[in-house]
């Protein structure tokens, strides 16, 4: 069970991550300890899977982003496994549909995409057909779930 607390750590750890737990019992009005209990917690039941950096891909010179739908003979089949382990692969989704899974992908450019597809995409077995969308622009992109806040954060007036 998730409760107005945790959802409030929650939301302050998704904003920043590298928020630390005497910050997070000060905004909640918990003593550090218990506010470090209830987020190993929701580590062990993998609410919280991980901390990461949010890394500009273009600042790598990774400035092609694609969305690719791909088709397979048998879906699932350790497809989706195959897919998850390939560097470029920043997202792998199998769906319903004509298409089995949409993958995001970081390239460098139009050249190493077309590489990508040939060398890595087309050697998974199973792979019948893939269909590329190259994205022009992004306005939005992230990994917020927008939690629902409680009476804590109402209370405080947030």
């Amino acid at each position: 069970m998730i409760d107005a607390i945790d959802k409030t750590i929650l939301t302050i750890l998704q904003q920043d991550g590298r928020t630390s737990n005497a910050d997070i019992a000060r905004q909640i009005n918990l003593a550090p300890s218990a506010v470090l209990e209830r987020i190993r917690k929701l580590e062990e039941r993998k609410v919280i899977r991980g901390y990461s950096a949010d890394i500009d891909s273009k600042a790598l010179e990774f400035g092609l982003t694609s969305i690719i739908a791909i088709r397979t003979s048998e879906c699932g089949e350790g497809v989706g496994e195959l897919l998850s382990a390939v560097p470029e692969v920043q997202e792998v989704h199998e769906v319903a549909g004509d298409d089995c899974f949409y993958i995001k992908v970081v390239s460098k450019d139009a050249e190493s995409l077309g590489r990508f597809l040939r060398e890595k995409i087309k050697a998974i077995p199973n792979v019948v057909n893939t269909r590329t969308t190259v994205v022009l622009k992004t306005f939005k992109e992230g990994t917020i779930v927008p939690i629902e806040q409680g009476e804590l954060t109402k209370a405080k007036g947030k």
